[in-house]
């Protein structure tokens, strides 16, 4: 997950150097990755249930008649879409055709697999899947080192949190008023 930069706010010699670096950033990739923004209505529900529990216990009645109208305003705004929040990712991807002299290479992704298959017995060996990892990360450390030089945090995805992604992806009604399936602990060990 990245953050983000308000580049309006920057003055043109900072526009001007963050466009620089990130477009040697660009350059210096030797593999694909993908930037993705995810949009969505923000999930204020917490918030309404504070200010409902505010005017519930407020004792003057003016203070009282005017946090309901606040929440109702603020309720309105939701519901119109208008209040929105962003979220930026890059996808960094590793695929086992990539291993470097693993077997099949150079048979295209399907032959490389099948060579992996058969060398690892039908599972992946512990040491293949480490040197994967390794270079996995290696990647990942690649990539946030080129986006921190942009002036930008980079702080990479847990298992548990990759899943609540994929998830409100697939799900956004549900994510949008904040609930989240369980995830079993033996899926993110």
């Amino acid at each position: 997950m990245i953050s983000s930069v308000n580049f309006d706010l920057k003055s043109e010699t900072e526009r001007n150097a963050i466009i620089y670096q990130f477009q040697n950033f660009l350059n210096s990739l030797d593999f694909s990755c993908q930037i993705v923004v995810q949009s969505r209505r923000l999930n204020i529900t917490g918030y309404f249930d504070k200010l409902k529990e505010i005017e519930d216990k407020q004792k003057n009645e003016l203070l009282k008649i005017q946090t309901a109208e606040y929440r109702k305003f603020i309720q309105g705004l939701v519901a119109e879409g208008i209040i929105m929040t962003k979220q930026f990712f890059v996808v960094v991807p590793y695929t086992l055709g990539e291993v470097e002299g693993g077997v099949g290479r150079g048979a295209g992704f399907g032959g490389s697999l099948r060579g992996l298959r058969a060398q690892a017995g039908g599972a992946m060996s512990e040491e293949l899947f480490n040197r994967c990892r390794t270079q996995l990360f290696q990647r990942m450390e690649f990539v946030a080192l080129g986006l921190r030089r942009c002036g930008l945090s980079v702080v990479p995805l847990t298992t548990a949190e990759i899943i609540e992604l994929l998830w409100s992806w697939h799900h956004p009604k549900e994510a949008e008023v904040g609930y989240y399936p369980e995830i079993l602990p033996e899926l993110v060990s």
